[in-house]
């Protein structure tokens, strides 16, 4: 493949490489388009190459192992970027002129905490770093950079935020002000592809990544995950993030059993039929699966984290905005049906 007029996209989780296959496929990223997968993620090399052997879309080839160099190499094409708030990224970005348009893809609520600042021209920084304080001086004077810059290519129409997050129309409205073109997506591609054999479990809970980042306590967290095994069998879909004893405690759960990594989630349950339902913490997915799941009558329930399942280290605005992706989407059970749920679990004997 010749890289004169080659899209690249550097992707360092399954949501964002089910994005540039999405851009890739919606056209805007040209005919050609390498996707580089980082390495040293064990779930996202399972997803790309479980995606790989399915088929990709004509133009599409996928690299797997990508390095540091990946991530600040600019391409001749567009340049499709997964994680906007990596400092490898970040450095590269400001030091080099892209040649192409710049596809912002999603990211989870990072695709959110991006629009705003691009909106408001505050720095491109991590909404949980900037709420836990650590945002240092010379981090912050590069997240200013990136979103002058970002700012300024948007003027000239460069700058396309691809998205299946459902942002608000105010915020759809301030992004196109700036010149920032929103496309929203559904996973289309995704759509015109053979839907895996889902769980067969009546439940199947989300694995959430809140517990390895620090931010909630373990075992709150497998004692919510053993009480849903009174209602049936539970297949639990572990995250990307996840502590291997965390995981271990919760595959001796009697009625639990642990999936194997592999394909994103928005693919692996795309065949669920009622009465399954799906159980996650606050998350992306939550979100996603809610929308793709509109129509066929399976249930998607984010329970809210209870205040006592936090950490120390959660301060109240880390909270605020990790619980944040509730609204963007209301649930189809409303909060306070699902926090007296949890309650009547909480007070149930173990199984």
């Amino acid at each position: 493949m010749s890289s004169q007029s080659v899209s690249v996209a550097v992707v360092e989780s399954p949501l964002q490489l089910l994005g540039a296959l999405e851009a890739h496929a919606a056209g805007l990223a040209g005919p050609r388009t390498e996707i580089r997968v980082r390495s040293g993620v064990p779930a996202l090399d399972a997803a790309a190459r479980t995606i790989d052997a399915s088929g990709l879309p004509a133009g599409v080839r996928m690299h797997l192992g990508a390095t540091a160099d990946d991530v600040s190499a600019a391409p001749r094409g567009a340049w499709l970027v997964g994680d906007a708030f990596s400092g490898q990224w970040q450095t590269a970005f400001v030091r080099r002129s892209p040649r192409g348009q710049v596809v912002l893809l999603d990211d989870g609520l990072a695709t959110v905490t991006l629009a705003r600042a691009l909106v408001a021209g505050t720095p491109a920084v991590r909404a949980s770093r900037r709420s836990s304080g650590v945002t240092g001086t010379a981090r912050a004077a590069l997240g200013s950079m990136v979103t002058r810059k970002l700012r300024r290519l948007a003027k000239q129409g460069r700058v396309t935020l691809f998205t299946a997050m459902p942002l608000d129309v105010p915020l759809m409205t301030h992004l196109h002000g700036i010149g920032v073109d929103v496309v929203t997506h559904r996973f289309e591609w995704l759509a015109t592809r053979q839907a895996p054999v889902a769980p067969g479990e009546h439940t199947v809970v989300v694995g959430s990544g809140l517990v390895a980042d620090g931010w909630v306590r373990a075992d709150p967290y497998v004692d919510w995950i053993r009480n849903l095994t009174v209602d049936g069998p539970v297949a639990y879909l572990p995250h990307r993030r996840h502590d291997p004893d965390v995981l271990a405690r919760i595959a001796a759960i009697p009625g639990v059993r642990v999936d194997e990594p592999g394909l994103p989630v928005e693919m692996r349950l795309r065949g669920l039929r009622p009465p399954q339902r799906v159980v996650c913490l606050p998350s992306t997915a939550y979100v996603l699966l809610d929308a793709m799941h509109a129509s066929t009558g399976v249930r998607i329930h984010a329970l809210p984290v209870p205040d006592d399942w936090w950490t120390g280290k959660a301060a109240p605005d880390v909270r605020e905005h990790l619980s944040s992706v509730l609204a963007l989407r209301p649930s189809r059970m409303r909060a306070d049906e699902i926090r007296a749920q949890a309650r009547e679990n909480a007070v149930r004997p173990n199984a």
